[in-house]
């Protein structure tokens, strides 16, 4: 196909998958599954209810608000309280046990605070119960365990003007009155559903895979064999990055596996290998943040003398890199139009591999096509797997191809697709979690601040913050989102240390100086929100991509959407040097301090 051709296709394929319900085509996961609100793995203990006044809560057990409560440590703030839903910390990575768990960025740029810690990576990529073990070192290493409290749920949190307080109230009967109070539940916290006929009347077993039920399917979180499947018919909803790492292991079972598919993943090699103890051992101090840098720059289009983390992030960025500095050097200048020529060969070459890679691991020619992406390889998040291809040879898997519109219909014996209808012992739904600060983060919690104005009407029309970190009307509330600060959707722990950098030392100056009250100006933010509002912009342009959490299901760009998902305007690195320079002048521009009432 010429390019004129590939382009055709990339639209006819966008065009199927349009939809006029949008983000709407998904429901809570709880809506369905009672089990998504109760927690299989840690037993829920009975305790008294707490009344207090400490300094600091954490709404929040995940490396967002693990990384907000080490850094506050760090600066002495040791009153802290950790609460969430959950039995243990770990965020999504305690929820997310199904087999084949992995991170699919680099642990040595993903997995925080490695240097304090002290921890080493097993591997180049980890999985899941490794993630989740590093989480409970930094808990341990920074003594969040002390006073945590988890299987609790924030029933609202309340400013009081005339106490300076915020006013946290529990669904077990924890009255708290804090300083601070540190939003980290970061963006993805819910698990979503297709919004499918008939997805409640499934009358064979079903789960959502952030809830997996190993007591039905046989096996562990650490890959062995799933032999409670032997003889079932087992169907699958997603084909992201979910159902990428579950279905290697399924296909293995001695289950019939049918893989419903809408849209196909862009699949990289990972080339995984252990890491080596004694090359570990010498790495320098500041290393990590050396190599969060590095990734940074190379993942986002910048320069580098070296790539440090030799990822698939980074390739595609490092091809259109040298793309621009071939065609600079031929026609002696540099404009939009160079960065654009550079952005489509390098992807238009990316892609092709993907595909071929797909011709030459998938034996069967008709399955082979339907498993190929048709769209730009940063449409869609980019996944990376050795074994997932390789599935679609085994003779108990069988793909149905939805040709785009999902699947038709759920009844009590199984699922439609085109007519068809498949009989099935078990659904599984891969369909990962509700993505964006007014759904699962911040934005969704029962927060009101001065004046009564609620957070989720404060954002009703998008964020409003200075930094990402501190919202007007909101005075000592943080959100550890990263939204409207780094935005790097490619490794989201990175935004996570920045902004708990920022506002720790934050806190720290007020407690310097005898100030207790921090909030931002009304005109700083609102300058904050115009740099994203109409001068940000995503790495994608105006690229027109196929449907999906990166640009609204297809449904356009408007004023909220561009709040919550465009970029500084310099990009990740330029947001980078800009809040390292912020935080070194201790001026902090911006924001007011003023003494309790």
């Amino acid at each position: 196909m010429d390019r004129s051709e590939i382009r055709e296709k990339y639209r006819l394929e966008r065009d199927k998958r349009l939809r006029d319900d949008a983000a709407e085509q998904y429901l809570p996961a709880g809506e369905i599954f009672d089990a998504v609100y109760h927690d299989p793995y840690v037993p829920r203990l009975e305790r008294e209810a707490i009344v207090e006044e400490l300094d600091c809560v954490i709404v929040g057990g995940g490396f967002a608000g693990l990384s907000a409560g080490a850094k506050l440590h760090r600066a002495g703030i040791t009153d802290v309280r950790i609460i969430d839903r959950a039995g243990d910390v770990g965020g999504v990575w305690y929820w997310n046990r199904y087999p084949g768990a992995m991170c699919d960025t680099a642990a040595m740029v993903y997995l925080p605070l490695l240097e304090e810690t002290g921890n080493m990576p097993s591997a180049k990529y980890v999985p899941g119960y490794e993630i989740f073990a590093h989480a409970q070192k930094i808990a341990q290493t920074f003594e969040l365990y002390n006073g945590a409290l988890f299987h609790t749920n924030i029933e609202s949190a309340t400013w009081d003007e005339a106490r300076g307080r915020w006013m946290v109230r529990t669904d077990r009967g924890d009255e708290l009155a804090a300083r601070w109070i540190v939003l980290g539940t970061g963006p993805i916290a819910r698990p979503k559903l297709p919004r499918i006929a008939g997805i409640g009347t499934f009358e064979g077993h079903s789960f959502h895979t952030s809830r997996w039920d190993y007591g039905y399917t046989g096996g562990d979180a650490r890959g062995a064999a799933l032999d409670g499947l032997a003889g079932k018919r087992v169907g699958v909803i997603g084909t992201g990055a979910t159902g990428v790492q579950i279905i290697p292991h399924l296909a293995n079972s001695d289950a019939e596996l049918f893989i419903f598919q809408r849209t196909p993943s862009a699949i990289n090699e990972r080339n995984n290998h252990p890491i080596d103890p004694e090359w570990y051992a010498g790495l320098a101090p500041g290393w990590q943040d050396e190599w969060q840098r590095n990734f940074t720059v190379l993942q986002t289009g910048g320069f580098a003398d070296v790539d440090l983390v030799k990822d698939g992030w980074t390739d595609i960025t490092q091809r259109i890199r040298d793309r621009v500095v071939k065609l600079v050097t031929e026609r002696g200048e540099y404009n939009g139009a160079i960065q654009r020529e550079a952005y489509e060969e390098s992807d238009d070459e990316k892609m092709d591999e993907l595909r071929a890679r797909v011709d030459a691991v998938v034996r069967n020619r008709e399955t082979a096509e339907k498993l190929k992406p048709w769209y730009r390889q940063l449409c869609k998040r980019p996944c990376f797997h050795d074994s997932y291809l390789n599935s679609f040879n085994n003779e108990n898997v069988h793909l149905v191809d939805t040709d785009g519109q999902g699947v038709q219909s759920i009844d009590a014996t199984g699922v439609t697709v085109n007519g068809v209808h498949y009989d099935l012992d078990c659904l599984i739904f891969a369909s990962g979690f509700e993505v964006g600060p007014e759904h699962s983060g911040s934005g969704a919690l029962p927060v009101v601040g001065r004046g009564g104005v609620s957070l989720s009407d404060a954002w009703s029309n998008g964020l409003t913050t200075l930094h990402g970190i501190y919202s007007v009307g909101f005075p000592n509330l943080f959100h550890m989102g990263f939204t409207q600060g780094l935005n790097l959707f490619s490794n989201l722990p990175t935004n996570f240390i920045s902004s708990a950098t920022s506002m720790s030392q934050a806190v720290a100056h007020a407690r310097a100086i005898g100030a207790e009250i921090i909030e931002p100006t009304p005109e700083a933010q609102a300058a904050w929100v115009d740099l994203y509002e109409n001068h940000g912009s995503t790495f994608l342009g105006d690229v027109e991509c196929t449907p999906g959490y990166y640009n609204n299901e297809g449904a356009g760009i408007g004023v909220r959407e561009k709040r919550n998902a465009n970029g500084y305007p310099l990009g990740a690195v330029g947001f980078m040097d800009f809040i390292d320079e912020w935080r070194r002048s201790e001026s902090y521009e911006g924001l007011t301090f003023t003494p309790a009432p």
